[in-house]
């Protein structure tokens, strides 16, 4: 049995190390070429395939956590090396309508993949399989759910073989223009090495603690999404702890209502749809001040450094200078995010004098849902001045497999999907050191991982058909 041990020890450990990221690959579909022109106007140069992903990242705590997001890849009969490109989905109604399912947005990696590029959609903190409370319109964690999945992204092209290059393309609508603008931001502030070939954020709410912040405490125009004042609120609270009860914040008609929505029991749209209601009936006007307490609107009114405009402030993303050539997209119609936001951003940034730069109304009539395609199909022209892949030929097939591990997170005991007996297996940690190298009794699928501390573990295990990989969180 010793010898046993040594020798798929040994063959083990021969497989190269790979970055501690990836923990699970699953096939949600394909389009063919054809089908992608029918849906698109006959803008598709490539059939897709859709996975979704789940990789390590940390929460707003620092703590390991698991997330997921959906990646979009172009096939063609040739073998081409395509560039990279992240869509920022926008607000989405619950934790499961989101790209990964696909839901929440995701035809717009469809779009992008057609084109003939490796399309990464984040699910974001909170959202998919990610614990806890989505952080609403935070720009940190929007940045770093999509800077973990392009470092997941290396390791999935080998598992999937597909070809990626460098070239990086960066767009997000509404929400997730607001996140495209802080995941471009965090990478040319040196958060990660990963060059930004051009951007495109489109609706955005950039200026948080001005244009929003106006239309959460200031404004009696009609509004008719009050939940995403909520939503911004609770989402700041949940990341610097601004309040202690919910009560000091928002009217006693309108708290039940939010704590539904914490609780899950209701998604977004239901919580905008009572919301709306409650207002008419307690204010005759769908305003979302009125659903605030007093004393909080004239704090933050007259504080600049109350915390909940620190934690605005915080949040904002238009006093920069993007060195890759950017654009923004919106539509002055824009019922949703007031386009004062694209304004405002736009003025700053040439101010600036960001080297290759503009702003640009794509159609002044559009309301928010209807300036999704003009501004989509502008960001597809715009990038395709600096679009390129290349024909790639003689490629050797990967011999390992991935294989999703649960539950992830995990206290000790996770089971392996679709396999039935594990041969062998070794454990290593972040730093890449091995800890166990175990052979396991016939028929076993489960590994116990409760000797072990809390952190990031690869598990190498020797199958009968070959050679598989697993990334687990452990708690």
């Amino acid at each position: 049995m010793k010898k046993i041990v040594f020798t798929l020890s040994a063959f083990l450990l021969a497989i190269t190390t790979q970055a501690q990221t990836l923990i699970s690959i699953e096939l949600k579909g394909s389009e063919t070429q054809a089908a992608l022109a029918a849906q698109f106007r006959n803008i598709a140069n490539n059939a897709v395939d859709l996975y979704k992903i789940t990789y390590t990242t940390t929460d707003v705590f620092n703590e390991a956590d698991t997330a997921s997001g959906l990646i979009v890849v172009p096939r063609r009969d040739e073998v081409y090396s395509y560039p990279r490109l992240v869509f920022q989905h926008g607000t989405v109604a619950s934790r499961t309508d989101v790209p990964s399912n696909l839901q929440g947005g995701y035809e717009a990696g469809l779009f992008f993949g057609g084109l003939g590029y490796v399309t990464l959609l984040p699910d974001f903190l909170g959202l998919g399989t990610s614990r806890g409370l989505h952080p609403y319109v935070h720009a940190e964690s929007e940045a770093s759910a999509a800077i973990d999945m392009l470092h997941a992204l290396d390791e999935f092209a080998e598992e999937v073989d597909v070809i990626v290059n460098d070239q990086l393309f960066i767009t997000g609508y509404s929400q997730g223009g607001h996140a495209a603008m802080a995941l471009h931001k965090a990478i040319e502030d040196g958060v990660a090495d990963f060059p930004v070939t051009a951007a495109a954020p489109m609706s955005g709410p950039y200026s948080i603690s001005g244009v929003m912040r106006e239309r959460m405490t200031e404004s009696e125009e009609t509004y008719f999404f009050p939940a995403y004042v909520h939503f911004t609120i609770v989402s700041y609270n949940y990341v610097y702890g601004l309040y202690d009860d919910i009560g000091e914040v928002f009217k006693p008609p309108y708290v039940p209502l939010l704590q539904q929505f914490l609780d899950e029991e209701i998604n977004l749209n239901g919580l905008n749809d009572r919301l709306i209601s409650a207002l008419i009936q307690n204010n005759g006007a769908v305003v979302p001040k009125f659903m605030l307490q007093d004393s909080i609107v004239n704090a933050v009114l007259s504080d600049d450094m109350h915390p909940m405009n620190v934690a605005l402030r915080d949040n904002d993303l238009f006093d920069w200078t993007p060195q890759a050539p950017t654009r923004l997209y919106y539509c002055m119609a824009d019922d949703q995010v007031p386009f004062e936001n694209s304004v405002v951003a736009a003025d700053a940034i040439r101010a600036n004098n960001a080297p290759n730069f503009d702003a640009i109304d794509v159609d002044m009539t559009a309301d928010h849902g209807q300036c999704v395609e003009p501004a989509i199909i502008a960001t597809a022209l715009f990038f395709g001045q600096f679009w390129d892949v290349s024909l790639v030929a003689n490629r050797e097939p990967i011999p390992s497999r991935l294989i999703p591990a649960f539950p992830n997170p995990t206290t000790g005991l996770v089971q392996l999907e679709g396999v039935s007996d594990i041969a062998a297996v070794e454990v290593y940690n972040a730093q890449g050191q091995r800890l166990r190298v175990q052979v396991l009794p016939t028929n076993t699928n489960q590994i116990d991982l409760s000797v072990f501390p809390a952190g990031t573990y690869t598990l190498k295990f020797l199958l009968p058909e070959g050679v598989g990989v697993s990334r687990v969180v452990k708690r």
